[in-house]
């Protein structure tokens, strides 16, 4: 990437609109609410907040979406303007420009990316050397841009190229003792390269999916929380054989994963065995899971002699709940999975791979052999549908205010994040996204009768605040 052409720019109030100032990160859809100039705002504010806190040199990486050149050249401008000392590592996934801000000791980093929102979404996740940027945090970067209260300075800029690097600490916690087949759907995203690069130096067979960065996304959407985002990959699995299937987001901070028959293998479920070999090295340790874990999981985080913690979810707010508590492993039911052991407590698709294969090389048996002692519980992917962005909080709230009279000893609604509707035959969910104008909900019953009627519910509750949601077949 060029040296920007200029960082003389005029540091005026600028407002950002509302709905891309969003709880752990900022992001919207270009043309319509995100811009050049508010990535130069963001540069601007950023560097600003980290110089108040005593820092002065930020990382700065993107990813593949071909409006994330010209967005980066308006942040470094913004982060230039502020006095800071910019590093940037260029195009790749966002767990790479984690690993930057750690491995070089930098104050602070910006990722811009659209995460795995549609190719026309852009926008900007932040991190400090000790935590994410997030809550009250986001809204003081709109408060500084809203009043143009900005440091000034004549600040640097240098290229860097830290890919080696990051494969070389990817690699260090392999222990895999046998050769693997294993399939990887990059799904046009920004861990193209790095996967390519990676699987060169991995012992056994590696057969690589749509591994040319392509922002457009030609082949299937980034998001292998959606089950039909995974169709490549599991008919990939079955007829080559594969031991093993993973895919990742559009940045790559999130995975995807199926066993070698193809099964899915939800993130809750991912947790469930990296907890095991977790636990034996920090025993009793606390292990968080989002509202939309299946219980298993923490059933099994039990089990195994740990603290099974259900927190909010969000990729920020889980990461600073694991700070908080000194927890060695958490994530997300969406595929933010945190290794707090041996790793640096950040979501990395690619170093989950990393030991979700040395699992399967330990295993006595084939990739489904780590989850037969599992129980069998009946449950929905997540189902997303659309409402109107200003609405989504309020929405839940009133869904929220309708179940709390219902409460009684074998009916409890848990509203740590949206609302979590417990009862003996099974549970269900109910919350706004943080990322798009959608409601999501999950649904888990110990047996097929009992997962429709927690289903029925979930349409009737919805149907109140005028909207449908459906389930598939």
């Amino acid at each position: 990437m060029p040296l920007p052409e200029t960082t003389q720019q005029t540091l005026e109030p600028h407002h950002f609109d509302m709905e891309i100032l969003r709880e752990y990160d900022i992001r919207g859809q270009i043309g319509k609410n995100v811009s050049i100039e508010d990535a130069f705002a963001v540069g601007c504010a950023f560097g600003t907040y980290v110089k108040r806190k005593g820092g002065s040199r930020v990382c700065i990486g993107y990813d593949g979406r071909d409006s994330s050149p010209d967005f980066t050249k308006a942040v470094i401008n913004g982060l230039l303007a502020a006095g800071m000392e910019v590093e940037n590592i260029g195009l790749g996934p966002t767990p790479m420009l984690y690993f930057a801000v750690k491995d070089h000791m930098a104050d602070g980093g910006i990722m811009v990316t659209g995460s795995h929102n549609p190719s026309d979404y852009n926008g900007f996740k932040m991190t400090l050397q000790n935590g994410p940027v997030y809550g009250e945090a986001i809204k003081e970067l709109g408060r500084i841009a809203a009043e143009a209260d900005y440091e000034r300075g004549q600040g640097n800029l240098r290229e860097s190229d830290i890919q080696d690097t990051y494969i070389e600490r990817l690699l260090r916690d392999f222990t895999g003792t046998k050769p693997l087949k294993v399939a990887w759907d990059c799904g046009n995203g920004a861990a193209g390269e790095i996967v390519r690069r990676l699987t060169a130096k991995l012992p056994g067979e590696h057969v690589l999916l749509f591994d040319e960065i392509d922002g457009n996304f030609p082949n299937h959407h980034p998001d292998p929380t959606v089950d039909e985002n995974l169709e490549d990959l599991i008919r990939t699995v079955r007829e080559q054989n594969c031991d093993l299937g993973v895919a990742f987001d559009g940045d790559a901070d999130r995975i995807g994963a199926v066993d070698e028959q193809g099964n899915i293998l939800r993130c809750d479920t991912l947790i469930a065995i990296y907890a095991r070999e977790v636990l034996e090295e920090h025993k009793g340790a606390p292990i968080i899971g989002d509202v939309k874990c299946s219980q298993v999981m923490y059933d099994e985080i039990k089990r195994l002699g740990g603290q099974p913690v259900m927190w909010k979810t969000g990729h920020s707010l889980i990461k600073a709940k694991m700070a908080e508590i000194k927890a060695p492993l958490a994530g997300e039911l969406s595929g933010h999975i945190f290794f707090g052991d041996k790793y640096y407590g950040f979501d990395d698709g690619m170093y989950c791979t990393i030991r979700l294969m040395n699992e399967v090389c330990d295993a006595d048996g084939p990739t489904s052999s780590l989850t037969e002692n599992l129980p069998q519980l009946y449950n929905t992917p997540e189902i997303r549908f659309e409402v109107i962005e200003s609405q989504k909080f309020d929405l839940v709230d009133h869904v929220a205010q309708n179940l709390k009279p219902l409460e009684n000893d074998d009916f409890h609604v848990n509203n740590i994040d949206g609302v979590r509707v417990v009862t003996p035959e099974g549970w269900w969910l109910l919350r706004a996204s943080n990322t798009q104008n959608v409601l999501v909900t999950r649904v888990e019953a110990d047996s097929p009768e009992n997962l429709e009627k927690l289903k029925q519910m979930v349409r009737e509750e919805v149907k109140k605040i005028g909207y449908a949601v459906t389930f598939p077949s």
